[in-house]
């Protein structure tokens, strides 16, 4: 059975965040129809809140520290992302790009992307469409139709019918798509050759 990594990126400041609320409903929607059909899931969240000094010292000197290193090395090992970002001034959050800036540039070529935000008015829902997916257009990602914006009227409510609701499963839909089959960003396996002296036992032991 074949396991599909998604790493989920949660840019929101506050305990709890709405953003990893959200990002949490996202990634447990996807794992859930990933299983359905027949794929191992493994998912690594990462709080951004948590690397911001890291991230910081990164720009300065241009070294990525241990626990930065291993999240960014993920990240490029993963499958697919689930990006999710509070929107501050009608953009992403200066965390979030910071941390996208940190990254190869190349590293999420042909990645299965699932953009999600959260802000405190419903007009910041086009920032999705205005900031969000040119970023990841560049990067040369593969990102769903659908994006998930969530507003202060989706919280509190959710009793799994809900638009949000429904709004997370279609997207975690088209992500699932996005990751079945052959994926364009996976590193084919190194094929090891072996010593000339165990090929030759080998041919000796098939005589």
């Amino acid at each position: 059975m074949e396991t599909r990594r998604i790493t989920v990126l949660s840019a929101g400041l506050g305990v709890p965040s709405s953003s990893r609320l959200l990002a949490d409903q996202l990634a447990a929607s996807a794992e859930r129809q990933l299983r359905a059909v027949s794929y191992e899931v493994r998912i690594d969240v990462v709080e951004l809140r948590d690397l911001a000094v890291d991230i910081a010292n990164n720009f300065v000197t241009g070294y990525a520290a241990p626990g930065l290193a291993e999240v960014i090395a993920g990240v490029e090992d993963s499958d697919g992302i689930i990006a999710v970002t509070p929107i501050f001034s009608a953009s992403y959050s200066g965390l979030f790009k910071s941390f996208i800036d940190v990254l190869d540039p190349k590293s999420l070529d042909g990645k299965a992307v699932l953009l999600g935000a959260t802000g405190g008015t419903d007009r910041h829902q086009l920032v999705l469409d205005h900031a969000l997916r040119p970023l990841f257009s560049y990067l040369r990602t593969r990102m769903t139709a659908t994006g998930v914006f969530a507003g202060p009227q989706d919280w509190g409510n959710d009793d799994g019918g809900s638009p949000l609701s429904a709004r997370v499963d279609r997207a975690a839909g088209e992500l699932v798509q996005l990751l079945s089959g052959p994926q364009p960003g996976r590193k084919t396996p190194v094929l090891e050759s072996l010593p000339f002296e165990q090929l030759l036992a080998g041919i000796s032991a098939g005589r």
